[in-house]
């Protein structure tokens, strides 16, 4: 079974070696591109002042922070949910240079660059030369952004987590799953109806090809599969 991690930060500012810290960190789980309904989101009190550049983004303010816990009081929680699971994320080395130097810190292992997905670099390969930011790619895939007024952890992995599963074209194969786990009503299931053609479609197959499938097959021998049909 395959465990995913969405995976989004909020910050302080653009750098964590100019003093900026993460403010923010939401992340959603996926089972076999399937989402769990499990998440980790909290707010952290990055004991330092909001630029007003930062909060204009995700409008998250000092004093809204303020009472909020230390990295250092959940980071037990948040690498207990994300254990060895894959991490898919939007601009990896953005997240991953904060949440490293939040674990430096704390004088804890970073985090293998080698268990992370960026989804960034996989739109650029799948769509070179577009926009490819999450809100780009949520109008390209149809995914419904209109709550995302401003940036949020919790919101941009689940809509992340939507936008990554059509960048992978795994989208049909979860619904597909989801599908055979789920239980339809009889009334419904015998309701439907087998529709046939009244006439089968002609043959697609030349004279020529017929008869180069048929030497084919004759050259099998006499126990060959398509033989005993």
């Amino acid at each position: 079974m395959t465990r995913e991690i969405i995976l989004d930060t909020e910050t302080t500012g653009l750098d964590p070696a100019a003093g900026h810290r993460i403010v923010e960190i939401g992340a959603v789980e996926l089972l076999n591109h399937v989402p769990t309904g499990r998440t980790f989101h909290v707010y952290l009190n990055p004991e330092r002042d909001m630029p007003k550049e930062a909060e204009a983004v995700h409008g998250l303010s000092s004093a809204f922070l303020s009472d909020k816990p230390l990295f250092s009081a959940v980071v037990d929680e948040f690498l207990a949910f994300i254990a060895d699971a894959s991490l898919i994320i939007h601009n990896a080395s953005f997240d991953m240079a904060f949440l490293n130097a939040e674990l430096g810190f704390l004088r804890l292992p970073s985090i293998a660059p080698e268990r992370v997905i960026d989804t960034l670099h996989i739109a650029r390969q799948k769509h070179p030369g577009s926009p490819n930011s999450l809100d780009a790619l949520c109008r390209r895939y149809g995914i419904d952004n209109s709550k995302r007024s401003k940036h949020g952890a919790l919101l941009d992995s689940e809509l992340l987590a939507e936008v990554y599963l059509e960048l992978i074209g795994g989208r049909q194969t979860a619904l597909v799953l989801e599908a055979s786990m789920t239980r339809r009503p009889f009334a419904a299931a015998t309701a439907q109806v087998s529709l046939q053609r009244p006439r089968p479609l002609p043959p697609r197959l030349t004279a020529e090809e017929r008869a180069a499938h048929d030497a084919f097959v004759a050259d099998l021998g006499d126990q060959a599969l398509w033989k005993l049909i």
